[in-house]
């Protein structure tokens, strides 16, 4: 099996160092379960980290891919101008994939360089032991549920097809308006979505995440449904066994942090 780890990560810039400095206290929970993950992933000796992310290049019609040879990131435009990353691409394993995929959905292929937070964010605590791993970013469209759902089951087919080791990290924010410190007014549909969500992942319950209350997610001000409902596609059928290592809100949006074992 090629596929060899999974997990649901948030990307708060408050977790990177420099950015949040004293307040990194305040999210405390999810800083320590990303680094629980991150032994979960060295351990699972991936060679390719492929990452979907809700911010990036999203086309409304179609999946993009982002292959180049060499990535970077930087968090300037949250005001960190020290801290830097870098990390090599995997060309080869979507150039030939998006064939198989263009048959079914369209695909958009671009080469972008720079990173963005959804990505980069995460890769600053996975990736601090696995320094030659190369990456995959993929960013999810607007089409409807089901098509996030079948395009996830078309990754997995190249994944389980591929000779190498692949990890796959949905970044995902969940509600944005559960408090009185959210970034949008508070609703009670942040917390009934948040528990939702995390209740039907738990139990692996791939047609409830496909099916999941549309209207309830637009109230919620979700950032990641989508990212999850393409894992849920590529874990289709997969025998995997979720763990939910944390989940807080401080600043009303709600945090999970999602460790999910292939067995």
């Amino acid at each position: 099996m090629s596929l060899v780890f999974a997990a649901i990560v948030p990307h708060p810039p408050i977790l990177i160092p420099n950015i949040g400095k004293d307040h990194i206290s305040k999210i405390e929970k999810t800083k320590q379960a990303l680094e629980k993950i991150e032994q979960e992933l060295y351990s699972s000796r991936p060679d390719i980290i492929m990452v979907i992310s809700p911010h990036g290049e999203i086309n409304p019609h179609a999946f993009t891919i982002n292959l180049v040879n060499e990535y970077e990131a930087d968090f300037e435009h949250f005001g960190d101008f020290e801290t830097k990353l870098k990390f090599k691409g995997d060309t080869i394993l979507m150039t030939f994939g998006k064939e198989k995929i263009s048959s079914k959905f369209k695909v958009n292929i671009i080469s972008e360089k720079k990173l963005d937070h959804g990505i980069s964010i995460p890769l600053y605590y996975l990736t601090k032991h696995l320094e030659q791993i190369s990456i995959i970013p993929i960013y999810f469209s607007m089409l409807d549920s089901q098509a996030h759902f079948e395009f996830g089951k078309e990754l997995k087919e190249i994944i389980m097809d591929s000779d190498k080791r692949i990890a796959v990290i949905a970044s995902a924010d969940l509600s944005h308006c559960l408090s009185d410190v959210s970034p949008v007014k508070c609703d009670p549909a942040g917390k009934i979505f948040d528990e939702k969500i995390l209740k039907l992942i738990e139990t692996c319950d791939s047609l409830g995440i496909v099916n999941f209350d549309q209207e309830l997610a637009e109230k919620a001000h979700e950032c990641g449904l989508r990212s999850i409902q393409i894992l849920s596609g590529i874990l289709y059928d997969v025998n995997c066994k979720p763990q939910i290592f944390s989940y807080e809100a401080p600043f009303g949006v709600g945090y999970a942090v999602v460790s999910i074992n292939i067995n």
